[in-house]
């Protein structure tokens, strides 16, 4: 388990002027819908290929929603010196009553988006095919067929069509407040 540090302790060491690295590992969506003002998005699927991107000197704080995978991603790191995981992720900073930037008004992650449509298109499907339309089995084949896809490969064609919504665009609706470096 790596080293952690409470909301209240980095809120602390920011008022301290002390400006440790803070990287959100959540994916785009989640980020955009609060989080700590210089908080640098990298989400956890792309950490790896970004590692360089990484401030070890100045130290580095993961954060995710509750904590849990930032303590994943602090694992791959493999115990590096000066990397914490914010105790509680981002849900604890906001009960502490502390700011977060939001970009986006309550937006669903896109992943529980995709979730969503797949769950409801085979309900719809089964239903009907239960009630006698035949044809209706293959949409719930056609989004079994898509999902495995998604999973062997990782690209997720309903996901590249949500991303384009205009629900899932980015808005700028605050400016983080303290100065980033």
């Amino acid at each position: 388990m790596s080293a952690t540090v409470t909301a209240e302790a980095l809120r602390d060491e920011i008022k301290n002027g002390r400006r440790p690295q803070m990287i959100d590992v959540r994916t785009p969506s989640e980020y955009a819908s609060g989080h700590i003002p210089c908080a640098v998005n990298i989400p956890m699927d792309q950490f790896e290929a970004r590692r360089k991107d990484l401030r070890l000197e100045d130290g580095v704080v993961l954060v995710c929603k509750a904590g849990g995978r930032a303590q994943m991603v602090a694992g791959w790191l493999d115990a590096q010196p000066g990397v914490r995981v914010l105790q509680g992720g981002t849900e604890a900073w906001i009960c502490q009553g502390m700011e977060v930037v939001e970009s986006a008004k309550s937006r669903w992650s896109l992943e529980r988006q995709v979730r969503l449509g797949a769950g409801v298109m085979v309900l719809a499907a089964t239903v009907l095919a239960a009630s006698g339309v035949h044809g209706a089995i293959w949409l719930a084949m056609f989004v079994g067929a898509g999902l495995t896809f998604a999973g062997a490969t990782d690209i997720c064609m309903m996901g590249v069509l949500l991303a384009k919504m205009p629900w899932n665009q980015t808005r700028t609706n605050q400016i983080p407040g303290p100065a980033c470096r």
